[in-house]
């Protein structure tokens, strides 16, 4: 039980007039100033005390004297706050010895008490579990990861003005959706009380933007969430952020350029530099990004060759044979099957960003046909130490190959791959309608966060992942 504070407690909207940043930054030594926040250190030397307040420009320390406040007045202060509580104070800003900018307090109001303790003012908040679940007390406790979240919004904000500038709308699509499309995804499942109807949470919010375009609004985009019910590991989330956009009379190398362009003009904004360090490794998304044929590099890797292995059981026998101690030939499909091995052999090795173009027409269903060979893709992916940061292609616009493609994805289905894409009948009406060429992009935003932020795990880089049950 918390012994109520013998300081008045005093709600007080509006209270400070500075920010705890302009007292260390700006203001000269003998200022006025009157700020607010929280308590993060507090420590009594007798006569003396120092403590540190906390806002969200920053931390300054601030001092009370008994010589200066008389003794019933201190008494009451340095006894009646702890770390924790919210407190405003007003005073004359000074420097100590050792040159740290310091607030006399000469008024104290505690704002709002704290009733737990907060963690080790040393150690932090060290349990990836606490952090997640209990993100306030990681913000709290860690200037790195305000910072992070910071960042993260900074280069929302920077992305968004990007594309604007383009002249792109950005608009919203629906989360619930009668069918799952648009990636190749597991979707989770929800019913609707009043249509009675099941719905899934979007895997993606392709199909609609589409049907955007057609309408006539040639360039749109939307950032939001998309939920795909999988494992999680360190680059997977099950609920996440997406940026998606679409651009009539554009191709996939049209967005080549725009993306590059985008994250470095995002990155030099923001971060004030093209070069990063994550995990250990310099990453140079300054630097030209190379282009690698998917069927090349899987070839080389591997030693199977796409285009001579073009059927299930021819690739399953090669993959068994090349592979003997792997699970990769359990998967359902010709598709997934080739999906696997890229991301097992290849995606790994794949460090500084590169374009990794022309996927085998299996591959996305959505995606237009190159006309230099049919039997793969005008597509590309953004990858960056190991990462599909983004992916993009020409739009198949063509609503006869679309049915058909989409037909395939539901024999495969049946076949027991339950990541294919749902046939959406409203969506091949836009299509019969008619749509003009057009190129997509999609790309993670989570992930893009945690490359510039040195994040080693999603969870680090969303405010409040999905967590399983605490029992505790």
């Amino acid at each position: 039980m918390i012994t109520p504070s013998p300081v008045p407690f005093t709600p007080a909207p509006g209270y400070r007039t500075d920010s705890v940043a302009a007292v260390v930054k700006q203001s000269a030594d003998g200022t006025e100033a009157r700020i607010a926040g929280r308590v993060v250190l507090w420590r009594n030397l007798g006569g003396l005390v120092f403590g540190h307040i906390l806002d969200r420009s920053g931390r300054v320390q601030i001092s009370l004297r008994r010589d200066d406040l008389g003794v019933d007045q201190f008494n009451a202060w340095s006894r009646g706050v702890k770390v924790g509580d919210f407190i405003g104070v007003s005073g004359k800003r000074y420097s100590t010895n050792k040159g740290e900018p310091t607030l006399a307090v000469s008024e104290l109001a505690v704002l709002n008490q704290a009733r737990r303790p907060l963690p080790d003012k040393w150690a932090g908040v060290t349990h990836a579990e606490v952090r997640y679940r209990r993100r306030y007390l990681d913000l709290i406790s860690d200037p790195a990861s305000r910072e992070r979240f910071r960042i993260r919004s900074r280069l929302i904000t920077a992305i968004r003005r990007h594309l604007d500038g383009l002249d792109f709308l950005e608009v919203e699509t629906p989360i619930l959706q009668e069918a799952a499309s648009g990636a190749a995804a597991r979707p989770f499942v929800t019913h609707h009380n009043a249509l009675d109807e099941d719905f899934y949470l979007r895997i993606a919010p392709e199909t609609f933007l589409k049907r955007v375009v057609a309408g006539g609004m040639e360039r749109v985009y939307e950032m939001g969430k998309l939920f795909r019910n999988e494992g999680s590991d360190p680059s997977h989330l099950q609920e996440f952020t997406s940026l998606e956009w679409y651009a009539g009379y554009w191709d996939y190398r049209d967005n080549m350029r725009v993306v590059r362009e985008l994250v470095v003009t995002a990155m030099e904004e923001v971060l004030g530099t093209t070069v990063v360090t994550y995990q250990g490794v310099e990453l140079d998304f300054g630097a030209e990004w190379p282009e690698i044929d998917y069927r090349e590099v899987l070839l080389e890797r591997t030693g199977i060759d796409l285009t001579v292995v073009q059927d299930l059981p021819a690739l399953r026998d090669r993959v068994k044979t090349a592979y003997p101690d792997s699970d990769m030939a359990e998967a359902p499909s010709y598709a997934s099957m080739v999906d696997v091995l890229y991301k097992r052999t290849v995606r790994p090795q794949l460090i500084q960003p590169c374009f990794l173009l022309h996927h085998p027409v299996e591959l996305a269903p959505l995606a237009r046909r190159s006309d230099c060979d049919p039997r793969r893709l005008d597509m590309f992916q953004v990858v960056v130490h190991g990462w599909e940061l983004a992916k993009a292609y020409s739009e198949l616009v063509d609503p006869v190959d679309q049915r058909e493609r989409l037909v395939e994805q539901l024999a495969m289905r049946d076949a027991g791959d339950d990541e294919t894409m749902m046939l959406e009948e409203d969506f091949l009406e836009a299509m019969e309608y008619g749509m003009p060429p057009m190129s997509g992009l999609g790309l993670g935003i989570d992930r893009f966060i945690a490359l510039l932020t040195d994040a080693p795990n999603l969870r680090d880089v969303v405010l409040f992942p999905a967590m399983r049950k605490d029992n505790g």
